[in-house]
């Protein structure tokens, strides 16, 4: 069986080729767009990640080549249209989880080192210059945090800030009963959480009640100075008012590893280029602000999930058995 992985970075390599040893692996670093699509010519199952187009028009050039199984390398499935793949008979498969952990700690650090200016003070003292004017930070300790989505994530991040003694609030449609008897966690609405909370952490799946959560009416609604935290997915963020934001100082600081314009910009080295995305532009002015390119799941044991739990939904849709990772719209 020939296998067509599209987004296929050379961190992801060794993982997919230890995960799939017994097909024929073509592993392309380009995205899957309507101008690559001919890369999967000849090929069963194509495997693709988050920044990689799963439109109509992709999809129908997939089933003239008799692609049947898209395996999603990601939890996220907002790039793909599933109404057009059930249409056209293109079984979808992704990866529900691969390490809730990997990416409640990075959220962590990025507070942290937003917090304690590590990495100004870090770019200081290798210029030797070792004076701690501009570093004052605050203490975790007592500051009120809220965790916007409850779910593996979300929950993973609030036991963490539990331990350093922080107060949760919590904004979820689901109240995690779970969590809630593992740490003390108070849920409220979501305009009771911007007004309260000294930290506010997004761990909500995109929907059309999440899109544009952080905009210019809830953005004022927070404290001044706010920090704010994005590791769940850029549409969450209306990114231009929250330049705003930091303009001003209504934001203290901005921590985010998603961006909604992600694909065209993430994952690449753009070293060389001129940075044409004006809204990054702004946001990489701002010192109070740390931003990193979708790695907050970059962890060994995240990888090797992403890449078993993607063989496993190959290896089920050759042997013709149903997946529990398959996906069905609506």
């Amino acid at each position: 069986m020939k296998i067509t992985a599209f987004s296929a970075h050379k961190y992801e390599h060794k993982y997919l080729e230890e995960a799939i040893p017994e097909h024929e692996l073509k592993l392309f670093e380009m995205r899957l767009t309507v101008d690559s699509v001919d890369l999967a010519s000849g090929s069963d199952v194509v495997a693709i990640f988050v920044t990689d187009d799963g439109s109509r028009p992709v999809l129908e050039r997939l089933k003239k080549m008799g692609i049947q199984l898209l395996a999603l390398r990601s939890a996220g499935f907002n790039h793909v249209d599933l109404q057009a793949a059930q249409e056209l008979g293109i079984k979808v498969a992704r990866v529900p989880e691969y390490s809730p952990a990997a990416i409640a700690e990075h959220t962590v650090a990025l507070m942290l080192a937003l917090n304690r200016k590590l990495v100004k003070a870090h770019n200081r003292v290798r210029d030797l210059n070792f004076s701690l004017d501009g570093l004052v930070g605050f203490d975790m300790d007592g500051k009120t945090v809220g965790v916007a989505g409850t779910g593996k994530i979300g929950s993973k991040v609030a036991k963490i800030l539990s331990g350093f003694g922080c107060r949760l609030l919590a904004y979820d449609p689901y109240e995690n009963e779970d969590l809630k008897k593992a740490v003390d966690i108070t849920y409220v609405d979501f305009k009771t959480l911007c007004a309260q909370s000294d930290i506010i952490t997004l761990h909500l799946p995109l929907s059309k009640d999440s899109q544009y959560m952080i905009n210019k009416d809830s953005l004022q609604e927070m404290k001044h100075g706010t920090m704010l935290v994005n590791t769940s997915r850029g549409a969450l963020v209306n990114t231009r008012e929250v330049n705003e934001a930091l303009k001003s100082g209504q934001i203290g600081s901005f921590g985010m590893d998603v961006y909604e314009e992600e694909e065209a910009l993430f994952f690449e080295d753009h070293s060389e280029d001129i940075l044409q995305d004006d809204v990054i532009a702004r946001l990489l002015t701002f010192q109070n602000v740390m931003i990193t390119s979708h790695q907050a799941f970059l962890t060994n044991e995240a990888l090797t999930k992403i890449a078993t739990v993607t063989a496993y939904n190959i290896n089920c849709w050759e042997k013709k058995q149903s997946s529990p990772n398959e996906l069905k719209p609506g």
